[in-house]
């Protein structure tokens, strides 16, 4: 049960940090107080053109992480529950979760006076969130492989 409620704690945590993130708070014009400074003090002589570039690839490349972050908890809350490190129906749900998060989310914010929703922001979000359970995928293959060569290569008794 600890582990349970450890697992799908941390799931419930960080969905909140995501609603949080969907708030006036984190509004283009408050995230641009912030980013933008920094950008001008890295980059002294970038043009109002690049600095904006640049701080739509920040709130961009946030929400891919968000959702990547997302999944990775997922993932490890299902496999704490199946006990199992790799499950393709724990894939799948992952996957699922999270694009019904991810809409929600937008729709969240099309109620926020400073924020705007965009089914690209929920793709986006799906396209972290997705590339979290392949980054797994592939580290479990890795690790089947690299095990089985190594059992191949022992000698037998």
């Amino acid at each position: 049960m600890r582990s349970f409620l450890k697992s799908w704690g941390l799931v419930i945590v960080w969905a909140v940090v995501i609603f949080s993130f969907s708030t006036n708070r984190f509004s283009f014009s408050n995230t641009d107080r912030i980013i933008r400074p920094l950008v001008r003090w890295i980059f002294p002589h970038a043009s109002l053109e690049l600095q904006e570039s640049i701080h739509f690839l920040v709130r961009k490349s946030g929400h891919w992480t968000e959702y990547f972050i997302f999944s990775l908890l997922l993932l490890r809350a299902f496999r704490d529950q199946k006990r199992n490190e790799w499950q393709g129906g724990s894939a799948i749900w992952t996957l699922i979760l999270v694009l019904f998060y991810a809409l929600s989310d937008e729709l969240h914010q099309a109620f926020v006076p400073s924020r705007s929703a965009h089914f690209s922001d929920s793709m986006l979000d799906f396209l972290g969130g997705s590339c979290a359970v392949f980054w797994k995928y592939l580290r479990r293959n890795r690790r089947l492989t690299a095990s089985s060569t190594k059992d191949e290569k022992s000698p037998e008794a």
